[in-house]
């Protein structure tokens, strides 16, 4: 816990939106007027699926937001003017003066973190670790400009946005968020961005920009192991000299909100810490704009709940985010602690003269309903050419090239290409997390209308010089080529769903190094063009290639790495390649945290690395291959945490032999549905309803088979952490299968038909109830052959009724 005794001096800050005595007298004569209940209720924020028009009247609430994947009228091809419409409606019920109420304008936040990320054909730009290999602030203040434009489109008020964490450990789920682990980097940018978003001068907060979001205070980038909504043990030198320098440039350029953070620091939740949000905030930084929370990140606090959270107001949080379907319960309790003196009124004033001076300076009492300004509702906003260009510009600058054999690229489009893997035609992987889902993933072409994927990009650049395009994930073609493109590299995640132990590239499924490989052994020239959210440890795939461009996660405009990746028709470069490392590359799979300037400093590419064309390239072939353990050694082996992780997946199986992949929020066949759902965190378990008409699977999967013989030996045990709130009407078994002529399986059907109604609980299957494996074709397997090859580990079924959820699924030793 924090050492009050010990004093840090944070800098004095000033905000280029100077202190303006008419208005602050214009929130004083609003503040008067107010009610306790009007007072708290624009302190309370519920999500758009939660809240009514009437609530907004009834509970004179301040402000609401959509949470990702979150839209109008759950439609999620809703148009700019359908958002302007509900806009309109949460408007008109916030200026409602009947009755005695007042008419104060409602706030709409949205997460637009690299672009409009919600609304379908907007321009989603590289995620921010890319824009910080281009260098340029520039180019920042750009952005934001594109971003307020087309969030105005849709009558919206509010970016949660910047993000300017100092990422310092690569293993954390939103590197990708942060723009370098360089604290100076990230100063440069976050004003910027901050400038872009709001606006400067005469044009500040005028209908063509929006309120942006400093976040997340403090420290977020910095947690033990890269754990996201982790701890931070930083000195308080370190806070503020790494972790706060975007908060000063944010500050200096007019930020008006900063959002709360939902990691802690020595111990102690943010959302609940008065030395940082207020002493240091608010009182040393001399901020005078608001502090909202994030989703629900109160309840974290020792002691709070989600609908109970005095403490937050008082440490200094001004607007509750509350998610939850009952927040009309944290409004009650929260009037009856300020009537009673627990919040002191002096507090829920300052908290509620921010919200007002906030709304008063962006114009909102005088600039009408939304769908008076001036970009409401138009659809044209949404993917411009100019705003297209601004993002394809950004990859352009992004791109960072690690190895450049003899020069092969750039890439004459006249020869013969072979475009392989699985990123070549992959919209999702290409624009990541933060994609029209939270997590990015479940989407297709028909989310993202004018999109440019790579393959798309090839298909023009190469046909239009007159060359010769072989399309072929899987990288095989008749035809003689004379050089080969891989596409290959993470698959989409936000948040904790993307945290990792390590910085190996997918330590479980090695195909795309042996798709590099196989290229490589035909004598073919290999450029793979590599999409991360993070550095990764790739010295395998490195050696496997002539070239090697890390293309991050592009966005919308994939013929941005066209641009660079070809030459002309004549041979002559087009754009050159300028990206720059803004993190340290990792040597070794566990070298993580990496960052310029600490002790023992040995990256394979340092920050600032990135080879230019015709520059000579030193690195070479042989690097050390030699990887982690696989984590099947390990006591623990996590197989869903949050989301599948590695190379599972989530299957199910109809009565009518009809089969899906759970990518998105939903799957569903005839017998079976599985929907993402919140237990402790945003999605983090998997609710499972089986209808009774006939068969019905649900498994965790892969296509690789996986050796679990050493969990076997070692007494291990299948573990799940599950809620079964309708017991199973027919018999239910738990199978582990290695293919359709292996499944074993163990009757299920009384432990959970116990656990009905009991909430959360564990359910711990050994290893050794599962027999040997018979099958229809005579196939016998003992226990060492069948648990070497190991494809589905935990699969039910049932052909009647059943209703439950899980959140986690492992396996352990010595539970059996």
């Amino acid at each position: 816990m924090f050492n009050a005794s010990r004093q840090v001096t944070w800098p004095r800050l000033q905000s280029a939106l100077k202190k303006d005595d008419a208005l602050e007298q214009r929130v004083e004569e609003w503040l008067g007027k107010m009610s306790l209940e009007q007072k708290v209720g624009q302190m309370i924020q519920p999500e758009i699926k939660q809240v009514t028009p009437d609530d907004i009247r009834e509970y004179h609430l301040g402000s609401v937001l959509n949470g990702g994947g979150s839209v109008p009228n759950n439609d999620r091809y809703a148009k700019a003017t359908d958002w302007v419409a509900l806009a309109d409606q949460f408007w008109d019920a916030s200026m409602d003066d009947s009755e005695g109420r007042l008419p104060i304008p409602i706030m709409w936040g949205t997460d637009a973190v690299h672009g409009v990320g919600n609304l379908v054909g907007a321009t989603l730009f590289p995620h921010n670790i890319a824009l910080g290999a281009a260098q340029n602030p520039e180019l920042l203040r750009q952005i934001g400009e594109v971003t307020a434009r087309e969030i105005a489109a849709t009558g919206l008020d509010w970016d949660f946005s910047p993000t300017v964490a100092v990422a310092r450990d690569d293993r954390w789920g939103r590197t990708y968020e942060s723009w370098s682990e360089d604290p100076d980097l990230v100063r440069a940018y976050a004003g910027e961005m901050v400038k872009g978003l709001q606006g400067q001068g005469d044009d500040r907060l005028d209908e063509h920009h929006v309120i942006a979001t400093a976040k997340h205070f403090i420290g977020d980038g910095g947690t033990v192991n890269g754990i996201d909504r982790g701890d931070n043990v930083d000195s308080e030198e370190t806070l503020r000299d790494i972790h706060g320098a975007g908060y000063f440039s944010a500050i200096e350029a007019g930020v008006q909100t900063v959002m709360a953070s939902f990691n802690s620091w020595h111990g102690e939740p943010l959302h609940g810490h008065h030395h940082l949000l207020t002493t240091v905030l608010k009182e040393q930084m001399g901020f005078d704009g608001l502090v909202v929370g994030d989703w629900n990140g109160h309840a974290f606090i020792p002691g709070a709940e989600v609908l109970n959270c005095p403490h937050a107001v008082n440490a200094g949080l001004d607007i509750f985010m509350v998610p939850h379907p009952e927040w009309k319960t944290l409004f009650h309790n929260t009037v009856e602690q300020a009537k009673d003196g627990t919040i002191p009124m002096s507090r829920i004033d300052d908290a509620v003269r921010r919200i007002l001076r906030v709304k008063l300076r962006a114009g909102l009492f005088e600039r009408g309903k939304p769908s008076s300004r001036a970009l409401a509702g138009k659809q044209s906003e949404l993917g411009a050419a100019e705003h297209r260009e601004v993002a394809r510009r950004a990859v352009r600058e992004s791109l960072v090239l690690l190895k450049n054999r003899n020069n092969l690229m750039p890439l004459n489009p006249k020869q013969r290409i072979l475009l392989a893997g699985d990123g070549v035609d992959n919209i999702s992987k290409q624009v990541g997390g933060w994609s029209i889902t939270w997590q990015g993933t479940g989407t297709s072409m028909e989310d993202f209308p004018g999109a440019t994927t790579l393959k798309s990009a090839f298909e023009s650049v190469v046909g239009e010089a007159g060359g010769e395009l072989v399309v072929s994930p899987e990288g095989e073609t008749d035809q003689p080529v004379d050089v080969a493109v891989v596409v290959f590299g993470e698959d989409p995640y936000a948040e904790m769903q993307g945290d990792v132990q390590n910085v190996q590239y997918k330590p479980r499924d090695t195909r795309d190094w042996e798709l590099l490989k196989s290229l490589k052994a035909k004598g073919l020239p290999v450029v793979s063009l590599f999409v991360t959210g993070r550095p990764l440890w790739v010295n395998r795939e490195l050696n496997a290639s002539d070239a090697f461009m890390v293309v991050w996660q592009p966005g919308t405009e994939g013929a941005g790495v066209t641009d660079v990746v070809f030459t002309d028709a004549e041979g002559q470069v087009r754009h050159p390649v300028k990206g720059k490392l803004s993190f340290s590359w990792p040597a070794q799979p566990d070298q993580a945290p990496l960052n310029m300037g600490e002790a023992g400093y040995q990256p394979l590419f340092p920050f600032g690395y990135g080879l230019e064309y015709g520059q000579s390239d030193e690195l070479s072939d042989n690097l050390s291959e030699e990887g982690l353990k696989l984590p099947a050694t390990e006591e623990v082996w996590e197989l869903f945490k949050f989301r599948p992780l590695d190379a599972w997946q989530i299957e199910v199986e109809g009565g009518k032999n009809d089969r899906d992949v759970m990518t998105g929020n939903r799957v569903e066949v005839s017998t079976v549905v599985v929907d993402s759902v919140d237990r402790e965190v945003q999605e983090d378990a998997r609710h499972v309803r089986w209808n009774g008409e006939g068969f019905g699977l649900v498994s965790l999967a892969t296509r690789d088979r996986q050796v679990l013989t050493d969990y076997w030996r070692s007494k291990g045990a299948l573990v799940v952490d599950l809620k079964v709130d309708k017991a199973p009407s027919a018999q239910v078994k738990w199978l582990v299968g290695c293919g359709p002529s292996a499944v074993s399986e163990v009757d299920v059907t009384a432990e959970l038909r116990d656990l009905e109604g009991q909430g959360w609980q564990t359910l711990v299957i050994g290893l050794d109830r599962f027999p040997d494996v018979g099958s229809d074709f005579g196939l016998v397997l003992p226990p060492e052959e069948f648990f070497t090859r190991v494809l589905e580990p935990f699969s039910l079924a049932t052909e009647g009724t059943l209703d439950l959820t899980f959140s986690g699924i492992r396996i352990e030793k010595n539970r059996a």
